[in-house]
């Protein structure tokens, strides 16, 4: 969607500001998800409005809301080694921070030869007809989708991980335990194929969707105001962890005061009960949202480095 003329003079303003702004050229390339009208969809679909933040937050920053025709931003390695990766990025399920926690990511994914794909999925509560699995149809099609075209984008079928901040981080561990989940009726031969991801990574994620731990706007985004215990019990990812969960790589802050570490901790001991390999790294400083950018000169801006090297260990990453 086109910016207006006053946003995009405030964006060449702080770009001038900021050389590395003016280096972050978007891709071109998309893959929309669903071929006709997406699942679930009702009269109207909502209509695409792109926000941007930078000239306040001082680099590159934008979100998507009204989200109606959701697609995958791919980014492509100059070498690439056969993995991919699609990134979910956060927004409390009201609205998808594309820049921070998610293009973002990619680059530095691609500058290690992964190609990327950052998820625009749907929103719960922008009108559709089961709003609470509204983003995992939209995971679950986005690795199918990633498998049916990997002989155009040189990747590993058996080699695609899924990546997800905070409520992205939600979406990609209720993809990791509910990747069998019947939540649309398939559509086309890519369907056919599995949406378990080979690999799970979630930075400081949303996962409890019960008090104390809960992120409220997460809670009320995605279950409504006065969910059920059944509901929450039912949408808390680490409720559902079973033996073929995939191995799962977990970042979070100590001193996340939006959604607390428990998140992470509970999500990591679900996994250790059901004999998951994973590997988590809580640090002392970072806050929550800090994506790249946000992270630099705190300990949390190793986290990239740490994720590689999990990943090559893992036998994801190929390595010279």
């Amino acid at each position: 969607m086109d910016l207006d003329r006053r946003t995009l003079l405030a964006l060449a303003s702080t770009a001038a500001a900021t050389p590395a702004l003016a280096q972050a050229v978007d891709p071109t390339e998309t893959i929309k998800l669903w071929p006709g009208r997406p699942p679930g969809a009702l009269a109207a679909l909502p209509r695409e409005v792109i926000t941007d933040r930078t000239p306040t937050s001082g680099f590159q920053d934008r979100y998507v809301t009204g989200i109606g025709e959701p697609l995958l931003t791919v980014f492509r390695p100059a070498r690439p080694n056969g993995a991919a990766c699609v990134i979910a990025p956060g927004g409390g399920y009201i609205r998808v921070v594309i820049d921070k926690e998610g293009f973002e990511i990619a680059r530095r994914l691609a500058e290690s030869g992964v190609t990327s794909f950052v998820l625009r999925y749907r929103l719960p509560a922008e009108g559709w007809a089961s709003p609470s699995d509204t983003p995992l149809q939209d995971a679950q099609r986005a690795v199918r989708l990633v498998r049916a075209a990997a002989p155009r984008y040189g990747v590993d079928p058996a080699r695609v991980a899924f990546m997800g901040c905070s409520a992205g981080g939600h979406l990609a561990a209720s993809l990791a335990t509910g990747y069998g989940r019947s939540v649309y009726a398939p559509v086309d031969d890519a369907d056919r194929l599995s949406a378990r991801p080979d690999l799970s990574a979630l930075l400081y994620p949303v996962i409890d969707m019960s008090r104390p731990h809960a992120h409220g706007g997460s809670r009320t985004a995605l279950l409504g105001p006065a969910p059920s215990p059944q509901a929450e019990a039912a949408y808390s990812p680490h409720r559902q962890v079973t033996a073929e969960t995939p191995p799962t790589f977990l970042v979070h802050a100590a001193d996340d005061h939006s959604v607390p570490v428990e998140n992470s901790l509970n999500y990591l001991s679900a996994l250790h009960a059901a004999k998951v390999p994973a590997e988590a790294h809580i640090f002392e400083e970072g806050g929550h949202g800090f994506g790249i950018y946000l992270a630099r000169g705190k300990p949390a801006h190793a986290w990239p480095d740490l994720f590689l090297a999990w990943a090559a260990r893992r036998g994801w990453l190929k390595t010279a």
